[in-house]
């Protein structure tokens, strides 16, 4: 079971707004031992959301979607939601209660809308103004305001999926690498992962800006048994190829 995200909105496609949701679910999901597999990002088009919902619910994946399930004309999730699942929408009675719950606001049927969830759905409490968000299997939709939506993500992984917490023991280590380009470690790091089977090497090349030198951050990461030897047996290949190391900086 991975975990993804699907981050909707043509004022982020168009760069009207800075997404800051990818960076905060990494987060989230960091403190507790889980990790991201994947990331979309979408407008606001229908067809577009419709299909990538209907194959990521044939996943099997976690799902976090932001944005879109709003009332305006250009909210189209609930509705994607919905026809990718194959059920109607409905207005939920939790929603309703929840929404009916605002004494600073006339309720009206516009805004009653925000309740309407594919049928079979469960919703996500927003703390912030109780207009909930909501679940269909693993997919979990909420807004676009990282105010509201932060808040409901880390109340759905720790209500539904605390089991899953730090169940991925991982480590990571990686030296920088000076005089060497990409294209002669490759071979180094083909040998490391051929070894260390619990282990992916990356390397992430920086072409060099003022005052900083041409380097490789060359690295492994996977079973924190694995990685000690791992990049020592790095070390000692970039050494041989002629390079020179430099332990990374934390």
């Amino acid at each position: 079971m991975g975990i993804g995200a699907i981050i909707i909105g043509d004022e982020i496609i168009r760069g009207k707004r800075e997404d800051k949701h990818f960076a905060k679910l990494i987060e989230i999901l960091r403190v507790r031992g889980m990790r991201l597999d994947w990331c979309n990002y979408l407008g606001d088009k229908p067809d577009l959301i419709t299909a990538t919902l209907r194959r990521t619910m044939a996943s099997g994946d976690i799902v976090f979607s932001f944005g879109g399930i709003g009332a305006t004309p250009d909210d189209h999730t609930r509705q994607c939601a919905a026809e990718a699942a194959g059920v109607d929408l409905a207005l939920h009675p939790d929603a309703e209660a929840a929404i009916r719950s605002r004494t600073d606001m006339v309720i009206t049927p516009q805004r009653l809308k925000m309740g309407e969830f594919p049928v079979g759905s469960r919703i996500i409490p927003n703390s912030y103004n109780k207009i909930p968000g909501f679940s269909m299997g693993d997919h979990h939709f909420v807004p676009g305001f990282p105010v509201m939506a932060w808040p409901m993500v880390e109340w759905v992984l720790d209500q539904r999926y605390a089991h899953l917490f730090h169940g991925i023991s991982e480590a990571e280590a990686s030296v920088i690498v000076y005089d060497l380009p990409e294209s002669v470690v490759t071979p180094l790091m083909i040998e490391v992962e051929q070894r260390y089977r619990g282990l992916k090497s990356f390397s992430l090349p920086s072409m060099g800006e003022a005052g900083v030198r041409r380097h490789i951050e060359l690295g492994v990461r996977g079973a924190p048994e694995e990685v000690t030897p791992a990049i020592e047996q790095m070390k000692l290949g970039v050494a041989a190829l002629g390079g020179r190391w430099e332990d990374k900086r934390q």
